[in-house]
């Protein structure tokens, strides 16, 4: 390959000097994107309820040698939203990108047989509190950073589904119906940016199969591949590629979709789920 087309092609997937705003950036997996952007030279504002937690990660990458900074945010709250959007912009001046990592479950939203707790045995406010904050939690933030990008006539949302949101898992029927929810709202707001603001505001999602986080420790282990709970056994078995993600794979698919090189693709859904959705096991 020729210098310059190898300098087009580098273009093409370059993210030097963008702004991110991660929300969940203090967890396992967007903390592990958060990471992994300012490593290609995005500025990583990491946002999350948590706030040590997202100091920890920018931390992080600041001692790793990127950009970045920890602010404290409740996605269910649309003040606590826009005092952190107008931390991102006091500080970076702009916000090129959002990524609506936060999210997760219930204990009170999920049904266990083994227990004896079935879905009218559900509570209303577990059921509740899943909804918000997967939906609510992607609603809010993309209204409050999608009104800085109206303005600068560009940016890119990332929502994050999940595989369940087209075949609900057994066990969590709150959270399968929810992420749903927010593929329908990617969708949604794909078309209302490009047809009534800018063709230049791309919104996209990703669809993350298993992965190993604190939130479901109980299923999986920490070492990816190692079962700790039958309900593993059946996670794997419907898995054509036979373990689970490793946080820092979802890097790649949203390097895409934030990219110059996805410029004509919005309210599409890209899955990271090692073939899950693909397999109807057997």
């Amino acid at each position: 390959m020729n210098p310059k087309a190898r300098q087009q092609l580098a273009e093409m997937f370059s993210l030097e000097g963008k702004v991110a705003a991660i929300t969940g950036a203090g967890g396992v997996l967007f903390g592990a994107v958060a990471r992994g952007l300012a490593q290609l030279g995005v500025k990583v504002a990491c946002l999350d309820l948590r706030l040590a937690e997202a100091r920890k990660t920018a931390d992080e990458i600041v001692a790793g040698g990127g950009d970045a900074i920890g602010i404290e945010l409740d996605v269910l709250n649309p003040e606590s939203v826009s005092k952190a959007r107008d931390a991102v912009l006091s500080h970076y001046s702009r916000a090129d990108i959002l990524i609506n990592g936060a999210g997760g479950n219930h204990p009170k939203a999920i049904t266990r047989k083994e227990d004896g707790i079935h879905f009218s045995d559900l509570t209303v406010e577990g059921i509740r509190f899943t909804f918000d904050l997967n939906i609510m939690g992607t609603i809010i933030p993309s209204m409050i950073f999608g009104k800085v990008m109206i303005r600068q006539g560009e940016g890119v949302i990332i929502n994050t589904s999940s595989m369940s949101a087209d075949t609900p898992l057994t066990r969590t029927p709150a959270y399968s119906s929810a992420k749903a929810g927010v593929s329908n709202f990617t969708r949604w707001l794909a078309a209302d940016m490009a047809m009534n603001h800018s063709a230049r505001i791309r919104v996209n999602e990703i669809r993350p199969g298993f992965f190993p986080t604190l939130q479901n420790a109980d299923l999986i282990a920490k070492t990816p591949g190692v079962l700790t709970a039958s309900r593993g056994s059946d996670i794997l078995g419907g898995t054509p590629m036979k373990r689970y993600g490793k946080p820092e794979e979802l890097i790649g698919a949203i390097v895409y979709l934030c990219s110059p090189s996805a410029s004509f693709t919005t309210g599409a859904s890209l899955a990271i789920d090692g073939g899950f959705g693909s397999f109807s096991g057997v």
